[in-house]
């Protein structure tokens, strides 16, 4: 078959040769596909002439295929096999028994942040599904998302353009110190307190743009004092120091209710954003890629 041939094609000629060089008979495969004899007769016509073959010749009782046809039958049932098979993939997602590995852009801020309850969740709901997290640069992460390399995205990322999306939460920057830090005893705010600032020392992650843009704008890098890789290993410097981390203030309210730590909210530029969800429009009917975000939106969104 030519690439002139498959344009012609009609997949439903290709159902009545199926039909008829399983039933050996034109009018028994007619009946089998609903048609009437003449219009299955003239269905089987349009094939012999496309492919140029005469396909089957009358038998006592019925047709006999020719070899053009006994060598078409094996690839064509395998072809309208698969064809059956893709669309009648089920369009539900089973959780409780589904073994599906989802792939999740996420910062070591954002795993600190989510994953605990979403594991947790998961345990409940899908106890066989599996998730792995894939940090990747912010320029990635759509064309990541299209291909289906990753599932989903969790963050602040608003470079991150046409992608579906959902609000989870919103959030603002903070100052978070060690507990009985000198800077916290005196009380200050507004203007003043933002001014004061210039009187810490910092601690920072080059990965977290955000928090090292405030410190640019505020003029602080002089103050900056160690510069790390991961954010996570913060809490423990800024609890054996006087350093001073910028961070967001849904995190740093766990740090401080486990004790030691205080939290200091000036009036940053830039200080409010919003984490949201991000995926594929191309996922967006797919049965388990809607699951897994309804578990998420259900468990981190904030309510009115």
């Amino acid at each position: 078959m030519n690439a002139m041939h498959i344009e012609k094609l009609d997949l439903n000629l290709l159902r009545l040769f199926d039909a008829v060089f399983r039933a050996r008979s034109v009018s028994r495969a007619a009946e089998a596909l609903g048609l009437t004899q003449p219009a299955a007769s003239h269905g089987l016509t349009r094939l012999r002439l496309l492919l140029g073959d005469a396909l089957f010749t009358r038998t006592p009782g019925g047709v006999a295929p020719t070899p053009r046809a006994e060598r078409l039958a094996v690839p064509v049932q395998a072809a309208l096999a698969m064809l059956q098979q893709a669309l009648a993939e089920p369009e539900r997602f089973d959780p409780a028994a589904s073994r599906k590995l989802f792939r999740i852009h996420m910062s070591d801020i954002g795993e600190g942040r989510f994953l605990p309850a979403l594991m947790a969740r998961l345990r409940e709901l899908a106890p066989g599904v599996r998730l792995e997290t894939m940090p990747l640069a912010t320029g990635d992460i759509a064309t990541a998302l299209d291909s289906g390399r990753v599932d989903f995205a969790f963050g602040f990322l608003p470079k991150v353009k046409d992608t579906q999306r959902a609000q989870l939460l919103k959030d603002r920057y903070i100052v978070l110190l060690r507990q009985g830090h000198p800077f916290v005893k005196r009380r200050r705010s507004g203007q003043a307190l933002l001014e004061a600032l210039q009187e810490l020392d910092y601690v920072a992650v080059r990965t977290h743009a955000d928090t090292l843009r405030i410190l640019q704008l505020l003029n602080l890098e002089d103050r900056l004092r160690l510069t790390t890789e991961h954010f996570m290993v913060l809490p423990a410097i800024v609890r054996a120091t006087d350093l001073a981390v910028v961070m967001p203030r849904n995190i740093a309210r766990g740090f401080a209710g486990e004790g030691g730590y205080a939290i200091v909210e000036p009036p940053f530029p830039l200080r409010d954003f919003s984490v949201s969800l991000h995926w594929s429009k191309r996922f967006e009917a797919d049965p388990a890629n809607r699951w897994l975000r309804q578990v998420i939106t259900a468990l981190f969104s904030e309510r009115p």
